[in-house]
C-alpha cells in the first residue's frame, strides 16, 4: 500500500487512475480547485484544495506521501490565442516547477514524481518514422512547451534526488471523455471521415493502458525519464475513421478539408492534421502487457460491441 498524491484526479485519465489506485488498496489524496466536484466524482479518495499557480497550504500535502502523480494541465485543443498559450504554458510548466518547490520543502520527500507529458514532444513527423523515447524533440509551439515541461519535471530528480518519470501520453480514447468524444460526433450524423488526406499517424492509447502504464511507472523503480504512453499499434487518420465507422456502423465517406480545420482552429489545427508514429519501446522492454493494444477491439470495448 502506498500513499499517492494526484493532481488532475477529476479529469478523464485521473478518474480512471484514482479508481484503480483505490481498488488495489492505496491511499489517495487528490489536489483540486473544485473540492465539491472532486468529492462527488472520486468516492473513497481524500480531496484537498490547491492553487496550482502559487505556493500555499497545499505544499503541506506533499510532505510524507510516497508518490506524486502530476496530471493537471489546461486543454490544448482550442485556438491558440496569446492568452490560451499562456494558460497552456503556465498550467504545465509553472505547476510542475511549483510541485518541485513543494518537494524541496518537504521534510519527508516522495520516492517518485510521475509527471504527465505528451507525444507532442516529437512535433509533427512523417508517418513512416518510428519514434521511441530516444528520439530528438520536434519543432513548433507544442514541442517547445513539452520540452520545457519535461525539463521542469527532470529538475525534481536533479535537485532533490526524487525519481522522475515523464509520461509522454498519446491520443487517449475511452468511455466518457477523451479524444473519442470529439472524434465520434460527426459519425453520429453520418458525416464521419478522415481529416485531410488521412495519412497523419495517430499514436492512440486506451485509457485502461494509460492507467496501467502509470501503475508500472509507480511500482517499478527501474522506470525513470521519458516513457511513451501509447499503443504499440498506431494508426493513420483514415484507419481510425474506418475503425470508428465500422464499430458504429456508419459510413466514412466524408473527408474534412484540412483548410477548414485550420480556419476553425488556427495554428492548433496541427493537433489533428499532423501526427507522429510513436512506439512504447521502454514499456515493451519492461514487459508491460497491453490491455487493449488493437484499435477495433478497443473501440468495441468502449461502445459495448
Amino acid at each position: 500500500m502506498k500513499t499517492v498524491l494526484v493532481t488532475g484526479g477529476s479529469g478523464f485519465i485521473g478518474r480512471g487512475l484514482v479508481k484503480d489506485l483505490l481498488a488495489r488498496g492505496d491511499r489517495v489524496t487528490v489536489l483540486t480547485r473544485d473540492v465539491k466536484r472532486a468529492q462527488a466524482a472520486l468516492p473513497g479518495a481524500r480531496v484537498a484544495s490547491w492553487n496550482p499557480m502559487g505556493p500555499g497550504p497545499w505544499f503541506e500535502e506533499v510532505d510524507g506521501v510516497d508518490v506524486i502523480i502530476h496530471l493537471a494541465g489546461e486543454p490544448i485543443a482550442k485556438r491558440w490565442s496569446e492568452a490560451a498559450k499562456r494558460e497552456i504554458v503556465d498550467s504545465r510548466i509553472e505547476t510542475t516547477r511549483l510541485m518541485g518547490e513543494a518537494i524541496g520543502q518537504a521534510k519527508r520527500k516522495p520516492s517518485a514524481f510521475l509527471c504527465a507529458s505528451a507525444v507532442g514532444y516529437y512535433g509533427p513527423q512523417p508517418g513512416d518514422k518510428a519514434l521511441d523515447e530516444g528520439a530528438e524533440p520536434g519543432q513548433g509551439f507544442l514541442a517547445d512547451v513539452v520540452v520545457r515541461w519535461e525539463q521542469a519535471a527532470r529538475a525534481v530528480e536533479e535537485r532533490h534526488g526524487v525519481r522522475s518519470v515523464q509520461l509522454r501520453i498519446g491520443v487517449v480514447i475511452g468511455e466518457g471523455g477523451g479524444a473519442l468524444d470529439k472524434m465520434i460526433a460527426p459519425f453520429k450524423f453520418f458525416l464521419g471521415g478522415p481529416i485531410g488526406d488521412g495519412k497523419q499517424v495517430i499514436s492512440w492509447i486506451h485509457r485502461d493502458d494509460v492507467v496501467g502504464m502509470i501503475l508500472l511507472a509507480l511500482d517499478n523503480e527501474a522506470v525513470r525519464g521519458p516513457l511513451n504512453v501509447t499503443s504499440p499499434n498506431p494508426a493513420t487518420g483514415e484507419e481510425v475513421a474506418r475503425a470508428i465507422g465500422a464499430v458504429l456502423r456508419r459510413p466514412t465517406w466524408l473527408r474534412v478539408p484540412e483548410v477548414m480545420v485550420k480556419l476553425g482552429m488556427g495554428d492548433a489545427a496541427e493537433i489533428v492534421t499532423t501526427g507522429q508514429r510513436v512506439q512504447p519501446r521502454r514499456a515493451e522492454e519492461l514487459g508491460y502487457t497491453f490491455r487493449r493494444p488493437l484499435l477495433v477491439p478497443a473501440l468495441e470495448s468502449i461502445f459495448g460491441r
